[in-house]
């Protein structure tokens, strides 16, 4: 049975008004690989139903999680480089040959297993993280300020249903269900991530940037 104080409020946004979560299904390409992804902010989620640049309106969808008899692996408990190493398993940072040798080694070093989870949270890897992970893999950022690079990301918090039981803890609340105006929303997504470069490359070009704990030393 349901408890309220196990329930999370999470909210989905993408152009579909209609939609089913399917165990199963997702792009493995995606920041925790296969799975359906919601985020516990509805302004989050009115921005991701319009990022895509269709033009058209989205929906922002409203579930209901219990969390009763789920195991949730929470990322922002653990070292940021945990966090990267999850992304890498996933998603390229760079495409160059030097990346692709020493990515593996770094994944095996800092990966946290994720087997036993029916849920994974954590940050969204947006347009925003690719420009610090590329600067990072390249040497070019320091590990003590790269916290607070995620932060000027402003990249918020999602999480990702893995497993079948998780499927099965999901309903929607239909009566929520709301049209998102892709004129009105899309600039606002668009500025987020403008705001977000800029102040990055502000920090990156700093003097707390040292460059001396880099990506290739930490392996």
């Amino acid at each position: 049975m349901s408890n309220k104080g196990n329930e999370l409020v999470l909210y989905h946004g993408r152009p579909d008004k209609q939609i089913v979560p399917t165990y199963g299904l997702g792009n493995d390409k995606h920041d925790y690989g296969k799975g359906f992804y919601l985020t516990g902010s509805p302004v989050l989620a009115s921005e991701w139903s319009v990022c895509n640049p269709i033009e058209k309106n989205g929906w922002v969808h409203k579930f209901v999680l219990d969390t009763s008899v789920l195991k949730i692996l929470d990322f922002e408990k653990y070292d940021i480089l945990s966090w990267l190493a999850e992304l890498m398993k996933h998603r390229d940072a760079d495409t160059g040959r030097r990346y692709r040798v020493l990515a593996p080694k770094f994944i095996q070093k800092y990966q946290v297993s994720t087997e036993k989870y029916d849920v994974i949270k954590g940050w969204r890897a947006n347009a925003s993280y690719f420009y610090i992970a590329k600067c990072f893999v390249r040497d070019e950022v320091d590990l003590d300020i790269l916290p607070e690079l995620l932060k000027l990301g402003d990249l918020g918090i999602q999480y990702c249903l893995k497993t079948e039981k998780a499927f099965q803890c999901l309903r929607e609340d239909f009566a929520a269900l709301q049209e998102i105006e892709y004129n009105k929303v899309n600039p606002q997504y668009t500025q987020r991530d403008r705001t977000a470069r800029e102040a990055m490359y502000a920090l990156i070009n700093s003097d707390k940037n040292k460059i001396e704990n880099v990506f290739s030393k930490l392996i």
